[in-house]
């Protein structure tokens, strides 16, 4: 998959595993991630997707962290979270929020299929492990775009690995060398107040 990857990334890193200041930036995180993906829904279901959104990429939060700690790089880590939003996306026939054409479904999952399997994670069930007690807030499916999908957003034949665009629009197979002096207060929904708690 090609995503980008900027100090913010490492920044958030960092943030994610320390208390009060991780709250926040999951949070921040979460809301990011449901607005970027409800753009890109068809406009009339937007909303309806928003809580759904919201609770799948709180979960995936966990998953970003377990693979930091199984000792994949930041790059990767978020990758795998990005797969399960696609494999969740594809679930519900939300093929124009997909990052990847549907076709690449199985090489994504063949490439983390040892962290996938040792969580419980599969395309049905993309959160597996990782799913909420209380469970994902519904939304409805739109599963006639399977027959025929359109992906506006997708980027196909970045299957084989992680593919980075840094800021200067560099494109880095595997992603960069995490920066040594990575600032907490760099994070999203952070401040010099909650860098300090």
């Amino acid at each position: 998959m090609k995503i980008r990857q900027n100090v913010r990334h490492f920044a958030a890193k960092q943030a994610l595993t320390l208390p009060v200041v991780g709250e926040k930036v999951n949070d921040r995180l979460v809301g990011m991630h449901t607005d970027i993906f409800a753009e890109k829904a068809d406009a009339g279901r937007r909303e309806e997707r928003r809580d759904h959104l919201d609770d799948f990429f709180d979960a995936t939060m966990d998953t970003y962290v377990a693979a930091l700690e199984d000792g994949f790089p930041e790059a990767e880590a978020r990758e795998i979270t990005h797969v399960q939003a696609n494999f969740d996306f594809y679930n519900h026939g939300w093929t124009e929020m997909m990052e990847f054409p549907s076709d690449e479904l199985g090489d994504h999952y063949d490439r983390y299929r040892d962290f996938f399997e040792r969580y419980g994670i599969t395309i049905d069930d993309p959160l597996g492990e990782f799913a909420p007690e209380n469970g994902v807030a519904e939304a409805p499916s739109t599963p006639e775009k399977l027959d025929d999908p359109e992906h506006p957003y997708a980027e196909g034949g970045f299957a084989d690995d992680v593919y980075v665009e840094t800021p200067d629009g560099e494109l880095v197979v595997g992603g960069q060398d995490e920066p040594e002096d990575v600032d907490v207060e760099e994070a999203p929904g952070v401040d010099g107040q909650d860098a300090e708690a």
